[in-house]
């Protein structure tokens, strides 16, 4: 069982991969919920303290719970506009080998027990070879390819490397 598929990723999907990598790390659940509580906190001293103290929780509510998503979509932009190599279509091969992408006359080759995990969000389906490192492969582009794809990692790795839908 194989399948191969094109891929060209937009600046969208790379701000969705680069959210979920961010709020499902530990750095972006604290800036999350030290915002809320900073934001808690401007609530519950309005009227009791000095308003520029209030004013000042509430504006520092608001940095921790924008500054995120603002800088990422920002760099998902730059990332996208000054990468040559995510301009062009990546050219897929999954079969029971491995992933294999092309580009041109490039290729890489990752193989079933190189792949750290695989997970699959509402978008995007996320293809590790390090904590950090992904393909990124938008769900709506390979549509019924899918299905073959989820089989084969279901065959070829263990279960708590995989996260799908």
């Amino acid at each position: 069982m194989s399948t191969e598929f094109d891929v060209t990723i937009t600046w969208k999907d790379m701000y969705r991969f680069n959210l979920y990598h961010a709020y499902h790390g530990f750095q972006g659940i604290f800036a999350t919920v030290i915002g809320i509580l900073v934001l808690v906190v401007a609530g519950l001293t309005a009227g009791k303290v000095d308003t520029m103290y209030t004013v000042l929780y509430a504006v520092f509510g608001v940095v921790f719970l924008v500054y995120v998503p603002g800088s990422l979509y920002i760099r998902s932009k730059q990332q996208i506009l000054l990468s040559d190599v995510l301009k062009q279509a990546l050219h897929y091969k999954v079969d029971e080998e491995g992933i294999h992408v092309s580009q041109n006359d490039q290729t890489a080759d990752l193989l079933w027990n190189q792949i750290y995990k695989i997970v699959s969000t509402k978008s995007n389906l996320l293809i590790y070879s390090s904590r950090v490192n992904a393909y990124v492969i938008p769900r709506d582009v390979i549509g019924a390819e899918y299905e073959t794809v989820a089989s084969l990692a279901k065959d070829h790795l263990e279960k708590y490397r995989l996260k799908l839908k």
